[in-house]
């Protein structure tokens, strides 16, 4: 028979007729001792997934000395069942279950991955107390240039979130210094990214503005907030740095009724930095990045129980100079918002713009 294939040989030798001096057929090893011995039921004990998370949800501690037969009547968990700290963890979610302090997704709980050589961090990161800070007082979003090099398409991006991180953290506008803090839902609870872990660094770009009263052809306004970037170089970027980015295209975001324009960018000393250009480059180096970037913006919120978001221009992306327009444009919202921060119209928004540059 050519090819290849599986013979399976169906007859079942005694131990008498087991083959010794075929290679095929070695001698079978003794069998091994039984894993529980019949006589020692008593010194074991079940303990189900079921059970164990309903001890978790009673909040079950070690028992005291020989162990129960009835755990869950006794609330108590043989020592030695899990390592003390990993149980506290355990009765934590399960006892708070039903009281949303518990996500199925994982929360930091440790120190972010951040720019320390111009930053001061305080509070704990995920926590509504977090905050971190240019140094000297310094503005995220009006201290630091829009651009690196203009000529070369590239900005300045000032990372809120970096990749891997479901925290949902941004520059706040209303802070003295807008320093990056906790994003809130509706309820004051934090809010984190529900949907997945995201795969690109998001931040914003610095001096821009999109503007409510500005209105596209379909009527939606400017989302209230800096230029949102996403970056795709691969690597992550630390919190509150400002790093060089490439300018690639930007894909237009229809997000509650409002416009959200996502500029997209590579960032300097990344894998494909001189090879990436434009948004047709990124898909011949980076397969499938711009479509995991539009079912990203589509569904990321459906996990929160809304509805999908939707995207402009038939949700393909727009090219480098159509991007640069719009970071342009944005830029002049922004002068024209510095300008004017001391008016009544201005002064409704509660922006902090102490450190707006004097505009002309």
């Amino acid at each position: 028979m050519r090819g290849t294939g599986l013979l399976l040989h169906t007859h079942t030798y005694t131990r008498a007729e087991q083959p010794t001096n075929n290679p095929f057929h070695p001698p079978s090893p003794p069998p091994p001792p039984p894993l529980l011995s019949s006589t020692r039921m008593d010194d074991f004990i079940s303990i189900s997934g079921t059970k164990m998370r309903t001890l978790a949800r009673q909040q079950a501690t070690p028992c005291p000395n020989k162990v129960p037969t009835d755990l869950l009547g006794e609330n108590c968990v043989p020592n030695g069942f899990m390592v003390p700290k990993g149980w506290d963890i355990v009765t934590d979610y399960y006892s708070n279950i039903d009281k949303k302090q518990w996500v199925p997704w994982s929360r930091p709980r440790v120190a972010p991955y951040a720019d320390k050589r111009g930053t001061t961090m305080d509070g704990t990161f995920g926590g509504k107390d977090f905050s971190l800070s240019m140094n000297g007082g310094k503005s995220f979003w009006h201290d630091v240039p829009l651009w690196k090099d203009e000529g070369k398409g590239v900005v300045n991006m000032i990372t809120e979130i970096p990749m891997g991180v479901t925290a949902k953290m941004e520059v706040n506008k209303g802070t003295e210094g807008n320093s990056i803090t906790q994003d809130m839902n509706g309820d004051g609870s934090p809010r984190y990214y529900t949907y997945g872990t995201p795969f690109f660094n998001y931040g914003l770009i610095p001096q821009t503005w999109e503007d409510p009263e500005e209105y596209d052809g379909d009527n939606h306004g400017g989302d209230n907030d800096p230029l949102d970037v996403i970056e795709i170089g691969g690597g992550t970027l630390k919190m509150g740095s400002s790093v060089g980015c490439k300018v690639l295209g930007s894909l237009e975001l229809i997000d509650e009724g409002e416009t959200d324009h996502k500029i997209i960018c590579i960032a300097e000393g990344s894998e494909h930095y001189g090879d990436v250009n434009d948004m047709d480059e990124l898909e011949l180096r980076l397969p499938g990045t711009e479509g995991r970037l539009v079912h990203w913006l589509k569904y990321y919120k459906t996990s929160d129980g809304k509805g999908v978001n939707e995207l402009a221009n038939g949700e393909d992306a727009l090219g480098v100079d159509k991007a640069l327009g719009v970071i342009r444009e944005t830029n002049g919202y922004w002068k024209r918002l510095c300008k004017e921060k001391d008016t009544d119209g201005m002064k409704e928004y509660g922006f902090d713009l102490s450190r707006c540059p004097e505009t002309g």
